[in-house]
């Protein structure tokens, strides 16, 4: 369930939600632009145009809004996964090339914040990124599975579950390290080179 891994009651009125959304923006900015040790309540507050005692209203603290801007960021990387491989090119390739380009999607709008947040993440959080990671995995797994013939390895099924894991470590690896080791490349210049690489691992015919 949602509020358990947040911590929180999500609102049910539109109106709150949408103050919901703007306290989370305006948090996502303020650990992007200042980091996890300037990352205070009243800042946040500032920014969102709310006061600080109505921020304490929703979140019981600095590490419950973490947690909360994580949440949402994990659902939002769900959804782009699973709505870019509802309907992906046909073949093995338009499936890799949907879910590389939905990890991208993501990490584009929000890398700058992804450090903060695994530097910020009690041992009690990562459930909810271990979650989020299965969900994505599956994902892919599903919507590669009517392509498995098209597979040269010879065990089709474990090769698609490496070609996944493989991705989504390289992505998480990427956004958690890019400003201490950056790689000079965008993010749609990574999802086009891992999809070829995967796809030189799948189709590659000394399988065979």
């Amino acid at each position: 369930m949602r509020e358990r891994s947040v911590g929180f009651r999500p609102p049910q009125q539109t109106r709150s939600q949408e103050s919901l959304e703007r306290v989370l923006a305006a948090a996502e900015h303020v650990l992007a632009s200042r980091g996890l040790e300037e990352f205070t309540i009243a800042a946040v507050a500032e920014r969102a145009g709310r006061s600080v005692g109505a921020i304490y209203r929703r979140f019981s603290g600095k590490e419950q809004l973490l947690r909360a801007v994580k949440d949402q960021v994990l659902g939002l990387l769900e959804t782009s996964v699973a709505e870019a491989l509802r309907s992906p090119a046909p073949g093995l390739r338009g499936v890799v090339d949907a879910f590389t380009g939905a990890l991208a999607h993501t990490f584009t709008r929000h890398d700058r914040i992804f450090p903060e947040l695994l530097e910020g993440q009690r041992a009690d959080a990562r459930e909810r990124s271990f979650q989020a990671l299965a969900t994505i995995q599956h994902a892919f797994v599903e919507a590669a599975r009517p392509c498995m013939g098209e597979v040269r390895h010879p065990d089709p099924a474990m090769a698609i579950r490496m070609a996944s894991r493989t991705v989504i470590g390289s992505c998480v690896h990427r956004a958690a390290t890019c400003r201490f080791w950056p790689d000079d490349m965008t993010w749609g210049t990574w999802a086009t080179e891992t999809t070829e690489m995967v796809l030189a691992y799948l189709l590659a015919p000394e399988h065979a």
